[in-house]
């Protein structure tokens, strides 16, 4: 089973991905911010990291230049609202794998992380 890391300042946001995610991956945890991805990624080692752009302490743009550096393997999949464009770029820059847009869509979720997957 494919094992994903949640990042997301949102308490909600994380539920609601872990909801759509059960059933088709195991969630191996959760982080609140880039600090927590980073130290979370090397813990856990997931095969892929949900990451949110704008976060508290480190954003997800900056963590994900940083799992990258540490496993250039390291799928990563931002997560982003619509009108972040300019960030989304950055992201790309720094290495994410792919995208979802919030609101969050279900299949659109599972589709996005199996796409990075089979790269």
């Amino acid at each position: 089973m494919v094992k994903v890391l949640i990042v997301d300042d949102s308490e909600f946001m994380r539920k609601l991905l872990r909801k759509i995610l059960e059933g088709h991956f195991t969630v191996v945890g959760e982080a609140e911010n880039g600090v927590e991805a980073v130290q979370k990624f090397m813990e856990l080692k997931p095969d892929v990291v949900t990451m949110d752009i704008i976060m508290p302490i480190k954003n997800g743009i900056s963590a994900t230049a940083e799992i990258k550096k540490v496993n250039p393997q390291a799928k990563v999949v931002m997560c982003t609202s619509v009108g972040q464009e300019e960030k989304m770029k950055q992201a790309i820059k720094a290495g994410a794998d792919g995208y979802i847009t919030k609101p969050y869509q279900a299949p659109k979720v599972i589709e996005a992380i199996q796409e990075v997957l089979r790269r």
